[in-house]
């Protein structure tokens, strides 16, 4: 059992599925949806019997966006909101879609969006630091920020570009339209489309090829390596971490296991485990919001 309250959480053969599950509200983001889902990759991080995450929605959305029902012209007006759920810093109050893909970008597990209706505004940027973006061919996106009069969120600006390109993410943050799964596909920022009733099985399928036979300390290493290598100025930066990560895991059990499952011509039963033996301390810190 756990404490989510906003999506259904389930764990199956290694893989958590968290599935939105206010259908009726569009799956659409709230303060408790930002709380919850960053416990979500609390949680799968911590659970060494998870190896990958999917995240999905129920009904028509994957997620709508900020839910605009509650406090109408007021959703963005902060000096408005209660702060119960919210972190301020030197007079600014944090984002909270910002909290979350932050959160999702520090994930030692791959993490596969499975866009299964809408998904605008928030619902589009929290995909932006999952490893993979599937999408039924009934789904639709939006960077809708601008039709709102307000600006992108959620570390998107970061984000966007890198996946689509500078050009693609202008067009669509600048007009704010919505667009369909297969510009979606063909702009790279979906991975791969599907009929509605495949859409989670082939997420799920993707999630077992990518980890099954894999160490889980390995792919969360090169999770964070390859993440964090976005933004470097250098390949030396890469080059200093994965010397440090080549010396560390060389001399490991699951190096060990590794090799002679491949000279035994079988499958890998890796030891180690992401919980006790993630090299958290070889990454820099995140920088702080200042």
């Amino acid at each position: 059992m756990t404490d989510f309250t906003m999506f259904d959480y389930k764990v199956t053969d290694g893989v958590a599925v968290a599935t939105f599950n206010r259908p009726d509200k569009m799956n659409t983001f709230t303060p408790v949806v930002m709380r919850e889902m960053i416990e979500l990759f609390d949680k799968t991080d911590s659970d060494d019997a998870v190896r990958a995450v999917v995240v999905t929605g129920s009904g028509r959305a994957f997620c709508a966006g900020a839910e605009l029902g509650i406090a109408g012209a007021d959703t963005f007006n902060y000096n408005k909101r209660a702060a119960s759920e919210e972190i301020i810093t030197n007079g600014f109050r944090r984002d909270g879609g910002g909290r979350v893909t932050l959160r999702i970008y520090r994930s030692l597990k791959p993490v596969i969006a499975a866009v299964n209706g809408a998904a605008v505004g928030v619902g589009a940027t929290m995909q932006l630091p999952m490893d993979f973006r599937l999408a039924s061919t009934g789904a639709k996106f939006g960077f809708v920020f601008a039709r709102r009069g307000i600006t992108p969120e959620a570390c998107s600006a970061w984000f966007l570009p890198r996946l689509v390109g500078m050009q693609t993410a202008l067009d669509w943050v600048y007009s704010g339209r919505v667009f369909d799964a297969h510009e979606a596909k063909d702009s790279g920022l979906v991975h791969s489309l599907h009929g509605p009733d495949d859409l989670l099985p082939a997420a799920l399928e993707l999630a077992h090829r990518v980890t099954e036979k894999s160490a889980p300390v390995s792919i969360a290493f090169s999770r964070q390596l390859m993440w964090r290598m976005m933004g470097a100025s250098h390949p030396m930066e890469a080059h200093k971490l994965d010397s440090r990560g080549i010396q560390l895991r060389g001399q490991s059990t699951d190096v060990k296991e590794g090799i002679e499952s491949f000279m035994q011509k079988r499958d890998p039963n890796f030891p180690n485990t992401v919980s006790a033996d993630f090299p958290a301390d070889v990454f820099p810190p995140e920088p702080e919001f200042e």
